[in-house]
């Protein structure tokens, strides 16, 4: 029994040497991780050293290009030259007053308007002479002389169109044309075969309606 117990008690020795290395071992391990960790962690503020706040604010400024810049003016004159574009399918006589002189006025716009018209009342400020031209090129150059016309602010100018005497059949084309053009164009309050001495029946004065001059 005695021999028995000392065997016993070797046995037991060597079972708690065992347990101690094995716990001494674990934690051994688990500093060594705790001291990985650690250096891990500090591993930026060894490497940065010492540092001390910036006084401004940490602030990136980037310079953008500015956007390209719209042509509004140029959209806006592009309408409006849609918006007064000139049809040559307009019928003219049906508007025109039946006199010699061929007159227009537009609807609340007295006779005493075109009277005066014809009888020189308005100074003419400007004129245009689309004779010779084709019809296309005679109706962009009234409408643009049209528009700078209103630009000008001018009431009065004369269109001369011709008589159509070199035109096939001595017809005058270009006349009933130019007359049904500016029938169009609210800016023309009215309009009347011009006098012997300013064209007769080869140019028509016009009455535009009041603008203000650009500049004025």
């Amino acid at each position: 029994m005695k021999a028995r117990s000392l065997q016993d008690l070797e046995a037991m020795r060597r079972r708690l040497a065992e347990q101690q290395r094995l716990a001494a071992a674990e934690q051994k391990a688990r500093e060594e991780a705790e001291r990985r960790a650690h250096a891990e962690r500090n591993l930026f503020q060894r490497a940065a050293g010492d540092v001390q706040p910036l006084r401004v604010p940490p602030r990136v400024l980037l310079a953008t290009e500015p956007p390209a810049p719209i042509a509004v003016q140029r959209q806006l004159d592009d309408q409006r030259v849609l918006h007064e574009a000139l049809s040559d399918e307009f019928d003219a006589t049906t508007l025109l007053d039946i006199d010699e002189a061929l007159s227009f006025r537009r609807p609340g716009v007295g006779v005493d308007v075109t009277r005066k018209l014809r009888r020189g009342g308005w100074s003419i400020q400007g004129e245009i002479d689309l004779h010779g031209l084709r019809r296309d090129e005679a109706r962009e150059a009234l409408g643009g002389f049209l528009r700078e016309a209103g630009k000008r602010g001018w009431r009065c100018v004369r269109v001369v169109h011709g008589k159509g005497l070199g035109s096939p059949g001595k017809t005058p084309v270009l006349k009933g044309k130019v007359h049904g053009w500016l029938m169009q164009k609210d800016q023309v309050i009215a309009f009347v075969q011009a006098r012997a001495d300013e064209g007769g029946a080869g140019a028509v004065v016009v009455l535009l309606r009041p603008s203000v001059a650009v500049g004025a």
